[in-house]
């Protein structure tokens, strides 16, 4: 009979668990711009080859985005700055983690802001 045929080290990946601030899901209240920061931090263990982080800010109910950013990273915590929003309408930043090492283990989510 055969037993274990050796190789390969098992290289299952944690999926991605992500926190960010604002915290997704929220609705923001209308606060003083011209910018808005938002933070992401990785809290599971981080895939071994990093993450990329994209980064999409549209008025509600627009595909168009006024903002794009995307970074790949190892870092745990990453800071990003949104701009470019007009005042008086309520946005949706849209934002996806991907794992470099394994495209199918992915984070999305989003939360509303708005600029007075």
């Amino acid at each position: 009979f055969l037993s274990g045929c050796g190789g390969g080290k098992n290289t299952t990946e944690a999926t991605l668990a992500v926190t960010t601030t604002p915290a997704s899901g929220s609705t923001q209240a209308p606060a003083v711009g011209p910018t808005f920061s938002l933070n992401v931090k990785i809290t599971s263990p981080m895939p071994a080859k990093g993450v990329t982080i994209d980064i999409k800010a549209t008025p509600d109910g627009s595909s168009t985005a006024f903002f794009t950013k995307s970074t790949s990273t190892t870092s745990v915590s990453n800071d990003f700055t949104i701009s470019g929003q007009t005042v008086a309408v309520v946005n949706v930043v849209y934002i996806t983690v991907t794992s470099n090492s394994k495209s199918s283990n992915t984070w999305t989510g989003s939360y509303r802001y708005s600029a007075k």
